[in-house]
């Protein structure tokens, strides 16, 4: 698995939650830059920028690289559509970063083209939140461990608004060797900042009884969190880079408290 960057703090959670998706599938994909850049016609610097947060992909990026990976791209787009009207809003005072090398993208799109694309995508935008929102009711997205499936049971929806905050309670039990706190039981769902749900209360209370404290534990991947798990992936001796998967699951399932 690659050794990831960090994702830059001002990341919106949405744009941070599509990044954080396209990684992982050039990860379960073991696909290098160079890989990407053949397969998708998008150049291996325009994939550093995309997956390090320092560009929104293109809409067409999106869709080559899941299909790359055997990706149904449909939940994929919905989300780019959302990430793409709050990084529109985040950039709109901010000198425009260029948005490809030359040469890219691919089959003769020119600026026009490039242009128009982002008008329809700040029109759509609204709509693009609704068929979100629907298609995340049909099950929570998939982070990209264990296949390419589109979804699975075990992974956290995006953050969504609540008429009144959740309440998680920690209720603190071994069962065939493993920690459980009552809220999920899963062991490969993957939680990365601005998520939310019952999941990452399950981290927090795991976090909490492994003595390292994630702040309330109001099922919010927020700041304090993201700091926890990062102490936890150091302990273990894991990649630290703030995202709950598998290996940090283990790692907080299986721990010993101080």
């Amino acid at each position: 698995m690659s050794r990831w960057k960090e994702l830059p703090a001002e990341l919106h959670p949405h744009v941070h939650q599509l990044v954080v998706r396209l990684r992982r599938l050039k990860d379960h994909g073991e696909l290098s830059m160079r890989h990407l850049s053949a397969k998708t016609g998008y150049s291996a610097k325009s994939w550093e920028r995309y997956l390090n947060g320092r560009s929104l992909p293109p809409r067409e990026a999106v869709e080559a690289i899941a299909r790359v990976a055997g990706e149904e791209p449909t939940r994929l787009l919905a989300l780019h559509e959302v990430a793409s009207e709050h990084w529109g809003r985040a950039r709109a005072t901010a000198p425009a970063e260029p948005e490809a090398t030359p040469g890219e993208p691919p089959r003769g799109r020119s600026r026009r083209a490039v242009a128009v694309a982002a008008a329809v995508a700040l029109v759509l935008a609204g709509s693009a939140a609704v068929l979100l929102a629907v298609r995340l009711t049909d099950g929570p997205d998939d982070g990209g461990h264990g296949g390419a499936a589109a979804a699975t049971a075990s992974s956290p929806a995006a953050p969504a608004a609540r008429s009144s905050p959740a309440t998680y309670t920690c209720r603190v039990e071994r069962s065939d060797g493993l920690w459980y706190a009552g809220n999920s039981r899963t062991r490969d769902a993957i939680l990365a900042y601005g998520h939310a749900g019952p999941e990452v209360a399950e981290a927090q209370c795991l976090l909490a009884r492994a003595g390292i404290s994630p702040g309330e534990v109001d099922g919010i991947y927020g700041p304090n969190t993201q700091r926890a798990v990062k102490r936890v992936q150091q302990r273990h001796g894991l990649v630290v880079d703030g995202i709950v998967g598998p290996h940090t699951w283990k790692a907080l399932r299986n721990a010993t408290a101080p």
